[in-house]
């Protein structure tokens, strides 16, 4: 069983992959607690893989997002090996801190200030910029590299280092100005 904070189908809104429809199972608790998150960690129902999968065959995409709350505290092989069975191509958000198994298809790493990352594999590296030292983020070996504004509330600051430093790209919460989940 598995503490399942919520499934939705939405479009993505942040990072690489931008608009594209997906279903999101977002499981609850999480080893680190970020001012800035936006699950309610305490909430949430126990589903086995079976029903989770259930959920996730009502929507036309093949794609899923496990995120949170930190989804490697949940995960393991048999799930993703069942998601993959029933066709899903997988996406995690993962702090990094716990290593994941073997099989996810995208990797986003969300490092957050002070915690270890433990992941031998990130294929985009999404920080949300508080006015932390990034150089940490920069050195680390990913495909892509996101900076984030907190909630847009800094985006004049995040263009503005992105501007002096171009390894960096733009990721907003397109989401959240637009008005979806």
């Amino acid at each position: 069983m598995r503490k399942i904070n919520e499934i939705f189908y939405s479009l993505q809104g942040e990072g690489y992959h931008t608009g594209v429809p997906a279903v999101f199972v977002r499981f609850s608790g999480c080893n680190l607690k970020c001012s800035f998150c936006d699950t309610q960690h305490e909430s949430g129902k126990e589903m086995s893989d079976e029903e989770i999968i259930a959920e996730l065959a009502q929507y036309p995409t093949r794609t899923v997002i496990l995120t949170g709350g930190e989804p490697g505290l949940w995960i393991d092989a048999e799930l993703i090996e069942k998601l993959h069975a029933a066709g899903k191509y997988i996406c995690i958000e993962t702090n990094g801190t716990r290593v994941l198994p073997d099989g996810i298809d995208w990797i986003t790493c969300s490092p957050k200030e002070g915690a270890a990352v433990r992941l031998s594999r990130i294929d985009e590296l999404k920080v949300v910029y508080t006015g932390q030292d990034l150089s940490e983020y920069a050195a680390m070996e990913a495909k892509y590299h996101f900076l984030q504004p907190c909630s847009c509330t800094n985006t004049d600051e995040v263009v503005d280092y992105i501007l002096a430093h171009p390894q960096w790209r733009l990721s907003l919460q397109t989401h959240k100005l637009i008005s979806i989940q």
